[in-house]
C-alpha cells in the first residue's frame, strides 16, 4: 500500500530567476536604516540547477563558456568566506556567497545537502546600476532554498543575499536591491523601511497616466566594492556618531542646522543628502497616493541634485543624461543606483519617448561621450521558479 502521508520527492533540477531593479527614489538611504522605493524590472537573471552526489557546488556562466567556472566542496565555503574571498573570481562570489550565507543562517551541515551545478544566464545590463548582482543572489537563493528544503521566507532570502554581497563579495551595500528583487510586483513599487524591513506594495500608475520610465545607461561602469562607495558609507556612520544616533534615519530635516555646526563640510553634505533623501521618499509615496505619478517629477529632480552636489556620486555623463532628458520634456529625471557611473532614469510621456531618446543621444554625441543604451522598463514580478 502506498502511504498517504509520504513527503514530496526532492527537487533535483529546475530553473529559477530573479529580476534586476530600478530605484525610483531613495539612494544611499538603505544602509542608513532609511526608506527606499524601488521596483523590480522585466530584465532577469536565471539559474539552471541540477543536483550532484559528490557534495560539491559548481557555478558557471552561459556567457563565458565555463572559462571562469568555479567548483568547490560545500564544506570549503566556511574556510573561504569571508577571509579568503579574493581567491574566488568576483562574479562567482555572489552565488557561492549566497550558498555560504544560507548554510550559515540555517545552521545547516554542508554534508547534509546535495551538491549542485548552477549555470547562470542574464539579460540584466551589468554595471548600469540595475542591480545585476541582486538578481544573481535572488535566483541563487530561491533555487537553493527549494532544493535544499531550507523553508526560508523571501525576507530571509534577501538577508542572505545582503550578507553574501557584504561579506563574500566585499561590497558594503544595504538590503534594498535584494528586497526589491525578492518582493517585486507587477505595476507596483516596494516602499521599504530598511530598519524594520516592513514593505508596502504601492501602485505606481505609470500606464494609466500615459507615462513610461526610461533608463539611460551611460555605459560608464562602476564597481560597488571599490573605494568611493565605502567612503560615503563611512561618512554617514561618522555623521550618525557625531549626532549621537544609531543611524541617519533617526535625524529629521530640522536637525540639519545643528549638524552643520558640528561637522566638517564634507561629512555634513553627506548627511544632508541622506536626511533629505529619506524625506523625499516619504513625500514621493504620499504624492503618488494622493496626486499620481506626474506629481513626483520635482522630487526626482531634487534627488539628482542632492546626489550630484551633496553626495558627489554623479559623473558628467549622468548629469548630461538628466539635463537633456528634462530639457526634452521629461516629467522628472535622476541618476539611479550607487553612482560613479551606471544609469539615469527619466519619467516621460509615452509619446515623447522617441524625442527624449533622440535628444539624449544627440547630447552625448555632441559631448564626445560613448553612445548610451536607452530603453524603457516596466514594474515586474520578483524572484520565482520558472521550471
Amino acid at each position: 500500500m502506498t502511504p498517504t502521508n509520504s513527503a514530496p520527492p526532492a527537487l533535483t533540477a529546475g530553473t529559477w530567476s530573479a529580476p534586476g531593479r530600478v530605484n525610483l527614489i531613495g539612494e544611499h538611504t538603505d544602509y542608513n536604516d532609511g526608506f527606499v522605493f524601488p521596483f523590480a524590472i522585466e530584465y532577469r537573471t536565471s539559474v539552471a540547477l541540477t543536483t550532484r552526489d559528490d557534495g560539491r557546488i559548481s557555478v558557471r556562466s552561459a556567457f563565458t563558456h565555463g572559462e571562469d567556472a568555479v567548483d568547490l566542496a560545500l564544506t570549503e565555503l566556511d574556510a573561504i568566506f569571508p577571509e579568503r574571498r579574493d581567491e574566488i573570481v568576483e562574479w562567482a562570489r555572489y552565488p557561492l556567497g549566497v550558498a555560504w550565507a544560507l548554510l550559515q543562517a540555517t545552521g545547516t551541515d554542508p554534508a547534509s545537502v546535495p551538491g549542485v551545478d548552477l549555470t547562470f544566464a542574464s539579460d540584466v545590463p551589468v554595471g548600469a546600476g540595475l542591480s545585476s548582482s541582486a538578481a544573481i543572489e535572488g535566483a541563487t537563493a530561491s533555487a537553493l532554498n527549494d532544493v535544499w528544503g531550507l523553508g526560508l521566507d523571501r525576507v530571509a532570502l534577501a538577508r542572505a543575499g545582503r550578507r553574501a554581497e557584504n561579506e563574500a563579495v566585499g561590497a558594503p551595500t544595504g538590503i534594498m536591491d535584494q528586497m526589491a528583487s525578492m518582493l517585486g510586483r507587477v505595476d507596483a513599487g516596494i516602499f521599504l523601511d530598511c530598519r524594520t524591513l516592513d514593505a508596502q506594495v504601492v501602485d505606481l500608475g505609470f500606464a494609466p497616466a500615459g507615462l513610461e520610465l526610461l533608463v539611460i545607461d551611460t555605459k560608464v561602469k562602476h564597481a560597488h566594492s571599490t573605494g568611493g562607495y565605502g567612503e560615503r558609507r563611512a561618512a554617514c556612520e561618522r555623521g550618525a556618531e557625531i549626532m549621537g544616533v544609531a543611524a541617519l534615519r533617526d535625524l529629521e530635516v530640522d536637525d540639519l542646522a545643528r549638524a552643520q555646526e558640528l561637522m566638517d563640510d564634507v561629512t555634513f553634505r553627506r548627511v544632508r543628502h541622506v536626511v533629505t533623501e529619506d524625506q523625499r521618499v516619504l513625500d514621493a509615496v504620499a504624492t503618488l497616493r494622493s496626486d499620481g505619478p506626474r506629481a513626483i517629477g520635482g522630487l526626482l529632480d531634487a534627488s539628482h541634485a542632492s546626489m550630484r552636489d551633496d553626495f558627489e556620486i554623479s559623473v558628467p555623463e549622468l548629469d548630461l543624461a538628466v539635463d537633456s532628458a528634462r530639457a526634452a520634456g521629461a516629467v522628472g529625471a535622476r541618476m539611479t543606483g550607487g553612482g560613479f557611473g551606471g544609469a539615469a532614469i527619466a519619467l516621460v510621456d509615452h509619446e515623447l519617448v522617441p524625442a527624449v531618446t533622440a535628444a539624449v543621444e544627440a547630447a552625448f554625441a555632441t559631448a564626445g561621450f560613448a553612445a548610451p543604451h536607452i530603453f524603457t522598463v516596466n514594474p515586474s514580478e520578483g524572484a520565482r521558479r520558472d521550471a
